[in-house]
């Protein structure tokens, strides 16, 4: 899909690629991210700035967080880490069957099983990436009257599984009038934007409008 990535132009690609999108596949990281970037000759230049963010994103993850990832449904392009994932995946002949032997002895049945075993407890010890983003919010009042305490405190009443509100300060925007911007962190697949703005759009005695200021993954 990319071509060599350790071009320009494949780069350009990646960059291209990445413009609407946080991760190679999907809404979580997976073996195609870990593929992809290790493909890469080095960080991308400012000029790639999607490509940027997602190289410096899937940077973070360590290295046990990364073998967690979700396998990948495609090579896009590139080789290496993917051909590596499956050669740590596939290991040996699970089922350690010779098909020059009729029958199976009893040391190859104790090997298969211990196989078995060690690839379940392998399986079972895989940790759950949990994709989560940081919110900047923008909440604006009618006017500059509206009691912005009060409002905080309605936004901050907003519960559910998924959402951590954080620091939060009063803007001005002119005419004597504040917004208040408020951090919230996320788990995307618990909680959407669209759900947050009509929740806090319902108090419409003191909010006029919602914005989404800056996203970012964690």
């Amino acid at each position: 899909m990319f071509g060599d990535l350790k071009s320009a132009a494949g780069v350009k690609e990646l960059n291209c690629f990445l413009a609407d999108k946080s991760y190679i596949e999907g809404y979580i990281p997976s073996q195609a991210d870990v593929t992809v970037f290790a493909a890469l000759a080095s960080a991308p230049g400012t000029e790639f700035a999607h490509a940027l963010r997602w190289y410096n994103h899937i940077r973070s993850y360590s290295c046990d967080e990364k073998k967690s990832f979700a396998s990948a449904t495609g090579d896009h392009g590139v080789r290496g880490a993917a051909q590596a994932k499956k050669d740590d995946d596939d290991e040996l002949d699970l089922f350690g069957s010779d098909s020059d032997e009729e029958e199976e002895t009893e040391e190859e049945k104790k090997v298969r099983e211990e196989r078995l075993a060690k690839y379940a407890a392998k399986k079972a010890n895989k940790k759950t990436v949990i994709a989560k983003s940081s919110l900047l919010i923008d909440v604006k009042p009618w006017d500059d009257e509206t009691d912005m305490k009060a409002l905080e405190a309605e936004v901050r009443k907003i519960e559910a599984e998924g959402l951590l509100w954080g620091a939060s300060k009063l803007i001005p925007v002119g005419y004597g009038i504040k917004k208040l911007q408020i951090n919230a962190v996320i788990v995307d697949d618990k909680i959407s934007t669209d759900w947050l703005e009509e929740k806090i759009t319902e108090d419409e005695e003191r909010v006029q409008s919602m914005d989404i200021a800056a996203f970012n993954k964690i």
